[in-house]
């Protein structure tokens, strides 16, 4: 099987695969989407990669994969080693309490198809800012007791898993948009851990090919 990954440097949804990808060890081809350029509205990549017009897409060479969650679980049911998946069924829920918590409440707030919506609506780039930090501020402070009840070094347990291919690419994006982090000590404990870690240290935007083309 050869995968291609379709993606944007800088985007944490693409970042989430490219550390899964890494933690099970799967080699695969990358290509750049330049979002900032509009490369995921063109025609073919729209109809053969992701109707979404959005990264990332995961190409396995008899299918493609759209939407980092789904890619990360089918990663987990087809390679199951090593697990990002604890077995109890209560661990299991409660990790996928934080990736959703972060890939569905967090991010998709403060996306670059948010950005230029609110932009267009006359909203500055402070207002802008101020939006961002707010939803990530919400979501961090429903996630901090999360991650300090069950955290022993990475997010959940003493190895990473599915809630921490989706918060150090949150964190990189707290970052960003300078986020005050202090509230936060088991959330930034755990993503320094983890960034730690070769498989996320591969995967960490400055790294990619198309970085430098930004």
């Amino acid at each position: 099987m050869s995968l291609t990954l379709h993606s944007y440097w800088r985007a944490t949804a693409p970042y989430r695969v490219r550390i899964g990808l890494n933690l099970k060890d799967l080699p695969y081809d990358y290509v750049g989407v330049n979002l900032l350029k509009g490369e995921q509205h063109a025609p073919d990549y729209v109809a053969t990669k992701n109707p979404q017009h959005l990264t990332p897409a995961l190409d396995t060479g008899d299918h493609v994969l759209t939407q980092s969650l789904a890619i990360l679980e089918w990663l987990e049911e087809t390679h199951p080693a090593p697990a990002l998946l604890p077995k109890d069924a209560f661990a299991r829920a409660t990790v996928r309490a934080m990736a959703t918590l972060i890939a569905c409440d967090i991010h998709p707030l403060n996306n670059m198809r948010i950005q230029k919506a609110l932009a267009a609506l006359g909203v500055d780039e402070a207002g802008r800012q101020d939006w961002s930090q707010r939803w990530i501020v919400d979501g961090f402070t429903a996630l901090e007791p999360m991650v300090a009840a069950h955290g022993r070094g990475f997010a959940f347990g003493d190895a990473p898993t599915l809630a921490d291919c989706c918060l150090v690419p949150q964190v990189y994006s707290a970052h960003r948009y300078n986020v005050d982090l202090a509230p936060f000590p088991a959330i930034v404990a755990a993503a320094d851990h983890a960034n730690a870690h070769p498989a996320f240290a591969a995967a960490h935007p400055d790294r990619q090919p198309d970085a430098v083309n930004a």
